[in-house]
């Protein structure tokens, strides 16, 4: 008798864990946004990036908390690989929460190491790979 009343609490605390732990994703999400602009977005220091081809370049737009960021706080360097190739191009402002680096060449597949400083000097490391 003692194990079957054992048996009987230990399944319902397990639903009661299961149950909270089915809600808990919507509750503490904080991972990586939807694209907004159609590009590959990235978590990183409370921030998220995503990451746009441009037709002379690549574009990251900046969110903090589901709030446009002002890119004109925000400068950095890019490094494009595409197999062998390597490029890098500066991030500056483009106005909004945008940076744009120009002059580099995103295709599926390339691999992309933003390093992002803040005003403040902090710098913030984004890695992307293009879809």
């Amino acid at each position: 008798m003692t194990m079957k009343k054992n048996f009987s609490q230990l399944m319902a605390a397990t639903a009661i864990v299961m149950a909270s732990l089915a809600s808990a994703p919507a509750a503490m999400a904080h991972g990586a946004a939807e694209p907004a602009h159609g590009g590959v977005v990235q978590t990183a220091s409370d921030l998220s990036f995503e990451l746009v081809a441009t037709a002379d370049g690549a574009a990251i737009y900046i969110v903090d908390h589901d709030e446009d960021a002002d890119a004109s706080k925000f400068g950095g360097k890019v490094t494009v690989l595409n197999g062998a190739e390597k490029a890098e191009a500066p991030l500056k402002s483009a106005g909004g929460n945008k940076l744009e680096a120009k002059g580099v060449k995103l295709v599926k597949g390339t691999k992309v190491v933003a390093l992002i400083t803040t005003n403040s000097k902090k710098t913030v490391t984004v890695r992307f790979t293009v879809k």
